[in-house]
C-alpha cells in the first residue's frame, strides 16, 4: 500500500515513509476497515485510502475536490453491505 500511495503522491524517495504510513493507518481507521472484512488491497478501499492520503499530505491545490471525492468514496463503502461488520453494521 505504501508504494501505491507514494506513486499517487509522486514521491520517489523514502524521506516521508513514516508520515505516509501514519496517513494510511489513519485512513483505515477513519474508514473503519477491518482486515477480516476487507483487505486494503480491495480496489474501493485502496482508492479511498489513496484519496485520504492525497488530501492530508502537504497542501494540495485541489483540496476541496479531494475532500468531496473522499467523502463520496467513504459513503459508497458505508452503503455497501460487503464492508459492514457483522456485529454493529458500521464500516
Amino acid at each position: 500500500m505504501l508504494n501505491k500511495v507514494k506513486t499517487a503522491l509522486r514521491i520517489t524517495n523514502n524521506r516521508f515513509d513514516e508520515q505516509i504510513t501514519d496517513l494510511i493507518e489513519s485512513a483505515k481507521a477513519d474508514l473503519g476497515i477491518v482486515a477480516e472484512i476487507v483487505e486494503p488491497t480491495d480496489a474501493l478501499t485502496r482508492e479511498a485510502i489513496i484519496t485520504y492520503c492525497r488530501l492530508h499530505f502537504g497542501q494540495p491545490d485541489d483540496y476541496d475536490r479531494l475532500e468531496r471525492s473522499y467523502w463520496e468514496q467513504k459513503a459508497q463503502l458505508r452503503a455497501n453491505p460487503k464492508y459492514k461488520e457483522a456485529d454493529d453494521g458500521q464500516v
